[in-house]
């Protein structure tokens, strides 16, 4: 079973705000979908589960063309950053309505409903509203109702974006437990690099509405293709540096450190992260950050240096990686 879109775009007001987008996730899979603000993530999501009309290509569900389809009969489950529960009904009275609504006998639907909130740990809160749930809670009882639905595909909006750095972290590994076990093609849409890394097999970077890189989590970091995917791709930000060509030489702060020899530079302020330090180290070359660890005696002056094998290289004209 694959998702598949095939040059897909959409345009409102002779504006692209996807273009040509091209992408295959197979069964068993979670693609994680990444990018600034208004780079076309959730419009993606919204084409995919027909909510909004394709402008141009096509979408394949198991190798049918669902491009035409209304939303029902595409055999998607979709899962929202708002939760959308029924503020009056109890767990039970959310995930039975969407079985109501599809004629589901009442026997099956108990059985149904017993099935999936066992699944998300969540038999114990089955008469419960969502006002008496935990924000992480509510989220379990959206994705349940999309795994009642037992579709072809999976789409998580900003799944966790309501929720705290804490919770957030705590539900991660369950909710990513929950969307493999499935075996569905999934996208997983969200603005957390951290998360996306955490949760998907491959991410793709979108980027004015089209595709700049799609990728392992490893090789997004390690070999960026664009100087956009190395700046947006990881966290502390990568360096930026101009070289003797006037292209842009990018080196990740973790390979910078102190040394007797190399670029001088001042020590501007530190941010403390737990186990590491960051710095902002003022040089003639620009701000470059630096990671250190939280015991290493910081000089108010010294220099810097890093192995030429850290070094990335990009077109100051148009952002692509340079081979060097």
């Amino acid at each position: 079973m694959t998702l598949e879109l095939r040059k897909v775009g959409k345009k409102i007001s002779n504006q692209w705000i996807v273009e040509d987008l091209s992408l295959a996730i197979a069964d068993n899979e979670c693609l994680a979908l990444v990018g600034p603000s208004g780079c076309g993530k959730s419009t993606t999501l919204r084409l995919i589960a027909g909510l909004d009309p394709v402008s141009s290509g096509t979408i394949h569900i198991n190798d049918r063309d669902v491009t035409e389809l209304s939303p029902a009969e595409r055999s998607v489950g979709m899962v929202f950053q708002s939760y959308a529960l029924l503020p009056h009904l109890t767990v039970v009275e959310n995930l039975e309505l969407g079985l109501r609504v599809r004629g589901v006998p009442q026997r099956e639907r108990t059985g149904k409903i017993r099935q999936v909130l066992d699944l998300v740990q969540l038999l114990d809160r089955a008469g419960s509203r969502p006002s008496e749930l935990s924000g992480g809670q509510r989220q379990r009882v959206a994705l349940a109702r999309a795994l009642l639905r037992q579709p072809e595909v999976y789409l998580l909006d900003e799944p966790m974006s309501n929720l705290d750095a804490q919770l957030r972290e705590d539900i991660r590994p369950e909710l990513r437990r929950l969307i493999l076990e499935q075996k569905k093609p999934t996208i997983y849409v969200t603005h957390d690099q951290h998360e996306a890394m955490a949760m998907a097999q491959r991410i793709a970077v979108l980027h004015h509405g089209t595709i700049e890189q799609v990728d392992t989590p490893y090789n997004l970091y390690h070999n960026p293709c664009s100087l956009f995917v190395a700046r947006f791709i990881g966290r502390p930000q990568i360096n930026c540096l101009k070289d003797e060509a006037g292209d842009i030489c990018a080196v990740r702060p973790e390979a910078i450190q102190f040394s007797d020899s190399g670029l001088s530079c001042k020590v501007l302020s530190r941010e403390w992260l737990g186990n590491s330090q960051l710095l902002f180290l003022d040089t003639p070359r620009g701000l470059i950050r630096m990671m250190a660890s939280p015991d290493e005696v910081i000089p108010e002056s010294a220099r810097l240096s890093w192995s030429s094998d850290h070094e990335m290289f990009f077109s100051a004209d148009t952002g692509c990686r340079l081979n060097r």
